[in-house]
């Protein structure tokens, strides 16, 4: 394939390399390609923050670093997962040394090739070339995810794996991510499969266990993960997966030792920690979950990939041991984050739940309990979230557990409770959430009680042979408690029994309102701000405003 005119002159390269012999050396190569401007580091968190701030064209990265807990491959992950590496970049790993499985991955993922040292300038020059030419063939599908025309890009993909044609696994596996991006599980499961079938690969095996998950076989896609976490222990990304998978059945003992595992094999990603941290302190163990929250926050408070849920959380854990000075830490620290993101309201939302605590610790309970009615005002309004709603009933709970107590705290724990009960997990979540105070996790876990008995109510009206009463049924309480779960499931009953349903346009109209002001935000439970789903390569769209982007796992 004929390349333009290799001129380099206006590009950027940074060059990762805790050896000053070997980073020169490869700078000095660079030099000589004629690249425009060469960054160095020599630390890989000096290379996180430049990669999290500025763009660069080419990445060449030493895998092995003297005296560090992780490695460049670490760094290349937690980017991928934080969508902080845009496809235009090449990301060349430098190392001794590179077992066959290592290079055939490469070869077909992500990362851009292995660059075996001792190596020539010759060697450097052509693994460029070579990521440049798979850039350009794949410049049409990435056209078409850059103008969000998701199906044209999909349907590329399909046709450059059929036919296998050029980099046709790495196009199967941006296509795959495409159909469930799309929502099309089942061809985004079949491709998957197709792709095991042709060159079994772990990355395909995981595409497999994610199509099932996110069509909600659960179950299945956990077996599906056993399987490949026995035939490959190391592959951290299938941990983070088999996580999510225990967390959705609400198996958090077993999801927490997963995510522990998962931390343990990459020490220094921000995501994962972050993942221990969050299920440690919803289990329960409080003193261990700071612990683990501290560790994120040293770690990771300057990095796009905190999540500053993980303050707030350890704003609770101080409260409850009573450390005034660290929970002073996490006020100072929202204003260090405040100041970087002036615009988000997520965190002005978060840090004002940092202040109630604050104002809990100095006995102000007058200005505590200010805040907790401004937030009560909000909890039917339809961007009132899950996180808001955790946030706001833990706060309640540290009052109550001071015996401050509002006369109608009781009925927004209701309130709250009916509304984002909609599984099991999300219901365990909550009442973790209110744990100080254990009569609020009761009226939650009862709460989701009620759910229950009404959706087994009004699928019993279905099965009866009467869809019409079960779906007024199920849209009345929606409407009412504004639960996505009764919602949607009156979506699908409605949708399946349409024809027999008389007036079901009236039905659908009323309905479809509902989903559309309650359900954006998935039913399912989630810690933190959800990035990239774990196994993912970030391909970012052209959206600038939304800054959405597709992934490939």
């Amino acid at each position: 394939m004929a390349l333009p005119e290799d001129d380099l002159s206006a590009s950027q390269a940074l060059v990762i390399d805790s050896n000053p012999t070997s980073r020169s050396i490869l700078v000095s190569q660079l030099r000589d390609f004629g690249m425009g401007v060469i960054v160095q580091c020599a630390r890989l968190a000096d290379a996180r923050r430049q990669l999290e701030y500025r763009t660069f064209d080419v990445v060449l990265c030493e895998q092995h670093f003297a005296g560090e807990s992780s490695s460049g491959q670490d760094l290349l992950d937690d980017l991928r997962r934080n969508q902080l590496l845009p496809f235009s970049t090449v990301f060349i790993m430098v190392t001794a040394e590179a077992t066959y499985a290592k290079v055939a991955e490469a070869a077909e993922s992500a990362l851009d090739g292995y660059l075996l040292k001792p190596h020539k300038a010759t060697q450097l020059g052509e693994r460029l070339r070579q990521a440049r030419i798979r850039k350009i063939s794949l410049q049409e599908i990435f056209a078409a995810i850059e103008a969000e025309d998701f199906e044209a890009a999909a349907d590329l993909c399909l046709h450059r794996f059929e036919t296998k044609g050029l980099f046709w696994l790495y196009a199967a596996r941006v296509g795959a991510e495409l159909l469930l991006r799309t929502g099309k599980y089942a061809e985004a499961q079949t491709l998957y499969e197709a792709v095991v079938a042709a060159k079994t690969l772990p990355w395909a095996k995981l595409g497999v266990a994610r199509s099932l998950l996110d069509s909600g076989q659960t179950a299945v896609a956990a077996s599906t993960l056993e399987n490949l976490i026995s035939e490959d222990p190391s592959y951290a990304d299938a941990y983070d997966v088999m996580g999510r998978a225990q967390f959705e059945l609400g198996k958090f003992d077993q999801a927490m030792a997963t995510y522990k595992m998962a931390a343990e094999l990459t020490p220094a990603s921000i995501s994962r920690l972050q993942n221990l941290g969050m299920m440690t302190y919803y289990s329960g163990d409080r003193v261990e979950a700071e612990k683990i929250l501290d560790r994120t926050a040293r770690l990771g408070l300057d990095s796009k990939m905190f999540d500053c849920q993980t303050l707030v959380l350890l704003a609770f854990t101080r409260l409850e041991s009573g450390d005034r000075k660290g929970l002073q830490r996490c006020r100072d620290d929202f204003v260090r984050l405040i100041e970087k993101n002036p615009k988000s309201t997520r965190h002005q939302r978060l840090a004002d739940i940092v202040d109630a605590l604050s104002a809990i610790q100095q006995h102000q309970f007058a200005q505590a309990l200010d805040a907790v009615r401004a937030m009560i005002r909000s909890v039917k309004a339809a961007d009132f979230d899950f996180e808001s709603a955790s946030n706001l009933l833990a706060l309640m709970a540290q009052l109550a557990n001071k015996a401050i107590q509002l006369d109608e705290v009781e009925s927004v724990v209701d309130t709250l409770g009916m509304r984002f009960c909609t599984s099991r997990a999300m219901s365990e979540l909550l009442a973790g959430a209110a744990a100080v105070h254990e009569p609020y996790a009761t009226r939650i876990r009862a709460a989701h009680a009620q759910i229950l008995r009404i959706t087994e109510h009004a699928m019993s009206l279905s099965m009866g042979g009467d869809p019409q009463a079960a779906v007024k049924n199920l849209a009345f309480h929606g409407n009412a408690t504004l639960n996505s779960k009764l919602i949607e499931t009156a979506h699908l009953v409605l949708h399946r029994y349409a024809g027999k349903i008389a007036d079901a346009q009236a039905l659908g109209a009323m309905v479809q309102d509902l989903r559309t002001r309650f359900c954006s935000s998935s039913t399912k439970p989630a810690l933190g701000e959800q990035k990239r789903q774990a196994g993912g390569l970030t391909l970012r769209t052209g959206s600038a405003s939304a800054k959405a982007s597709v992934v490939a796992s």
